[in-house]
């Protein structure tokens, strides 16, 4: 009997070492996929944990589905699922992998915002890596109120969105992202730049408004502040603005996109129409960056009144309308022969495709 009784009790201790060893296998022995890096898996409000499960198999971390059920409800932490987009590097167990979603131990996605752009665009980029709609963005960025706590308005706010990449949570709001886009405007907005605005007789809005312009009509770092000399000149002579980047602004708000610009459309009716209105537009047209608010702050002193596209990615700068007109024609000249060189590529290659 005694030797019934020590067989019985060998055998328990056995079966118990096994069952700790296969439970301490199921809990930290790797349970991903192999792969470089991290992965990551977005888990939006109100994730079970078998849609957790899934998740993590469909983005291509998971290796074991079995033994991360076992895990999960053996431990009861399949109960404690929080919402989050999280990473995990190749190898990570199922305790490592479920104890960071319980404890919401999240990673965050980079935003960026470009600048010189429009909102409907950085309302896009951010829905991409957010949990937020696009719409949602493009609400936050009309909310008077949030405008209002910013120290802005909802005509000028998009243009205080300093260009940057920003890190964020999944699930954080779009008010997060605009915060901290304003703040870094803030950040950058010096006792400096103030009092530099205030000699040239210039708001912050003003400067944002006109940055906003130079921005869009010149992608050379070089020119930026030539270009800002240029309109800063006709400010100061009373001449009109005459900016295009504001009649293809008024253009997109027409028509929902952007195209090429014709005659007409300078005869636009719209406040924001800088050949048809005074001064600058209600406005900033886009977002501006640092090198364009320290164009306008800082803009080139020269004579120049009238600016012409090269055809070629820059720009000829010219004190007369005669000069300007010249190179108008110049203009005409490289944009129609660069289009008759692209139709001819386009018919040899139908007639050799």
């Amino acid at each position: 009997m005694k030797q019934k009784l020590l067989i019985a009790g060998a055998v328990l201790v056995v079966l118990g070492l096994v069952a700790a060893g296969a439970g301490y296998w199921i809990a930290f022995s790797g349970n991903t996929a192999d792969y470089e890096g991290e992965r990551g898996v977005k888990l939006p409000r109100g994730t079970g944990f078998a849609t957790l499960i899934d998740s993590l198999d469909s983005s291509g971390i998971l290796e074991s589905r079995q033994t991360m059920n076992w895990f999960g409800k053996g431990t009861g932490w399949a109960d404690q699922v929080k919402a989050g987009y999280y990473e995990f590097e190749s190898g990570a167990s199922n305790w490592t992998i479920l104890s960071k979603i319980r404890r919401g131990l999240q990673s965050q996605v980079s935003i960026t915002i470009p600048p010189g752009t429009r909102p409907e665009r950085v309302a896009a980029v951010a829905a991409r890596n957010m949990a937020f709609k696009k719409e949602d963005f493009l609400q936050a960025l009309s909310d008077p109120s949030l405008a209002q706590e910013l120290g802005a308005d909802t005509t000028h706010l998009f243009g205080y969105l300093m260009p940057n990449t920003y890190g964020a949570y999944w699930l954080n709001g779009p008010e997060r992202i605009i915060r901290r886009a304003k703040a870094q405007f803030d950040q950058f907005w010096t006792e400096e730049h103030a009092a530099r605005a205030d000699s040239l007789g210039f708001t912050k809005d003003e400067v944002v408004t006109l940055a906003s312009i130079v921005q869009w009509e010149t992608g050379l770092q070089d020119e930026l502040p030539t270009m800002a000399g240029v309109y800063v000149n006709r400010l100061e002579e009373g001449m009109p603005l005459q900016a295009d980047p504001t009649v293809q602004y008024a253009v997109i708000q027409k028509e929902g996109e952007k195209r090429r610009l014709m005659n007409a459309d300078y005869e636009i009716d719209h406040p924001y129409n800088t050949y048809q209105i005074p001064g600058l537009p209600p406005g900033p047209v886009t977002n501006p960056s640092e090198r364009a608010l320290e164009a306008v702050l800082n803009r080139e002193r020269h004579d120049y009144l009238y600016v012409v596209a090269t055809g070629r990615g820059g720009h000829r700068f010219n004190e007369t309308l005669r000069e300007h007109n010249r190179d108008k024609q110049r203009f005409y000249q490289v944009r129609d022969s660069l289009q008759r060189a692209s139709q001819a590529d386009t018919t040899q290659a139908d007639t050799t495709g």
